[in-house]
């Protein structure tokens, strides 16, 4: 059944009653959209490849909404008869059996954040977007706490937080929406036009989803659609080059001292020349948290988009000192005779795990987990000077091993070998004897964790329990 005429302008007061929908997924992004759409009277089916306990109890709760709820391999590549719209959870792969069968019959596919742009109500909240390779959630929880400090009702949704259909269609409405958005979500995104959108940087990542670093980059740069003041980090070649090519207020961002249109950093202040005629001094650049050259410029990202809605500078400087970053972000586990332990297992990527790297002098260095098809001689070339040795784990440990050996070869190497969750705890044994007092022993794995940990999470948990257990043991 081809999809209706209406569904290209859809929104909220569309017939979306008349319409079947296909959900792909039921996770958290997935439920959402099934409650959002049987709220609207579509008809709506579920499908998710996943048939454990878990999955059968979302099936349960999603079926007592009244919809169907297909499980199994086979639900991951049928396309439901009568399907007129799909919207896929963003982890589903656009070659995907089920998704690239609903393109061959030309059924539109979106994602949640698409169904929510479409369902914004009359007066709807400001969306304030950032994307990135890093820096995300960071990012958008700083926005966040500036909003708050200014007197707004904010919520952080998107790739954080509550889903964003839930945000959207709220009961008591929000003031602005703290928006951050994957790679993965802005591809199936096409009308989305937030009010202001961010990119904090753009390297290669995911490339076995997008196929190719173009495509990643132009579904990044996706968030600069539509937008009143789009802004980017002038201290990144492949943010600027795309920026310039953005049809709106272009503003950007630097740990420079700024130019007329930057926010920058001058004489240890993050300092506004973009929103106001006269540099005006925002917040000091050594109080954030966290630290890092890469969290100032997070900051003044956040900062640029709290202006676009007249955010009070006082506002930005208050949301700072009250941010808490979440855990496993360049975070001190421990310091132990006087070597310092400090958990950044969000680095699951080259490019995050440069910024981690270049934030301390003396490193040892544990890296390591599930490539996503990138590679890391850049990443030794640039760390080099700062590694003292380093323990390599994981199911790409030889590729950095390899690189290492190329690039810094006076760097002493321990190779890990067992693939099991244990594998963290003999890793932060071998470090304890290879540091020395002054040293840093950080985990910045520069790869994805699912190879032995159920997410970064688990792994930077894994490794602090196993630095507290060195204290213990001392």
């Amino acid at each position: 059944m081809t999809a209706p005429e209406w569904l290209a302008s859809a929104d909220r007061d569309s017939l979306w009653s008349t319409l079947a929908v296909t959900v792909a997924g039921t996770g958290i992004s997935g439920a959402s959209a099934v409650r959002a759409l049987r709220s609207l009277g579509a008809s709506v089916t579920a499908v998710d490849a996943a048939v454990d306990e878990a999955g059968r109890q979302r099936a349960a709760e999603l079926q007592a909404l009244g919809a169907t709820v297909v499980l199994g391999p086979a639900a991951s590549i049928t396309l439901p008869p009568g399907t007129q719209l799909i919207v896929t959870s963003p982890g589903w792969r656009p070659d995907s059996h089920l998704l690239a069968a609903a393109r061959a019959a030309g059924i539109p596919v979106w994602g949640d954040v698409e169904l929510a742009w479409r369902l914004r109500g009359p007066g709807a909240a400001p969306w304030l977007a950032i994307t990135g390779t890093n820096g995300k959630t960071t990012t958008v929880g700083m926005l966040a706490a500036m909003l708050a400090a200014d007197g707004r009702r904010v919520a952080a949704v998107g790739n954080v937080g509550a889903p964003i259909l839930d945000a959207v269609l709220a009961e008591d409405p929000y003031d602005v929406l703290a928006v951050e958005l994957s790679s993965f979500q802005l591809h199936w995104a096409p009308s989305l036009a937030p009010h202001a959108g961010a990119v904090l940087n753009i390297a290669p990542d995911h490339l076995d989803w997008h196929g190719n670093f173009e495509a990643y980059a132009e579904d990044k740069a996706a968030i600069w659609h539509g937008n009143s003041v789009a802004i980017g980090n002038a201290d990144d070649s492949a943010t600027v080059g795309r920026l310039a090519r953005v049809d709106a207020r272009r503003v950007t961002f630097t740990l420079s001292e700024p130019a007329g249109g930057q926010l920058g950093v001058q004489d240890g202040w993050l300092v506004d020349r973009a929103f106001s005629d006269q540099p005006r001094q925002l917040a000091v650049a050594t109080r954030l948290r966290p630290a890092g050259a890469h969290n100032a410029a997070n900051a003044l990202a956040a900062a640029a988009l709290a202006l676009t809605v007249d955010t009070r500078p006082e506002a930005i400087a208050a949301g700072l000192a009250a941010y808490r970053p979440d855990g496993h972000r360049n975070e001190l586990v421990a310091r132990l005779d006087e070597v310092s332990w400090v958990d950044d297992s969000k680095a699951t990527n080259p490019h995050a795990a440069a910024a981690s790297l270049a934030s301390y002098d003396s490193i040892v260095w544990i890296a390591g987990g599930l490539n996503k098809g990138l590679d890391f001689d850049e990443l030794v070339r640039m760390a080099a000077p700062r590694l003292r040795a380093a323990v390599v784990l994981g199911e790409c440990r030889r590729h950095i091993a390899e690189a290492l050996a190329r690039h810094a070869p006076d760097v002493p190497v321990v190779d890990i070998g067992s693939t099991e969750t244990t594998g963290m705890v003999v890793a932060v044994q071998e470090a304890a004897a290879l540091a020395r007092r002054g040293d840093t022993v950080l985990l910045a794995p520069a790869a994805a964790s699912m190879d032995m940990f159920r997410d970064y999470k688990h792994r930077g948990d894994v490794f602090a329990e196993a630095v507290r257990a060195l204290a213990g043991r001392g």
